[in-house]
């Protein structure tokens, strides 16, 4: 589980098994969003999902980490 979402980070939607891109990361009030795109898809709509942050690190609901530990 990585310490922070960061762009250029890939997660894996759970449901559907679709990679996303994250493309921008940022701050509401007391929460951070994470921007998603899907990867190929360049002129796609895009999907906003918050960060939840755990002991062990941060986590997108919904979405698994794809990449290895840096």
């Amino acid at each position: 589980m990585p310490r922070s979402v960061l762009l250029g980070q890939v997660w894996q939607n759970s449901s559907t098994g679709e990679n996303y891109l994250v493309t921008k990361t940022y701050q509401e009030v007391f929460s951070t969003y994470a921007v998603l795109r899907k990867v190929g898809d360049e002129t796609g709509g895009t999907v906003r999902v918050k960060v939840q942050k755990t002991a062990e690190g941060v986590a997108l609901p919904g979405y698994t980490y794809t990449q290895e530990e840096q």
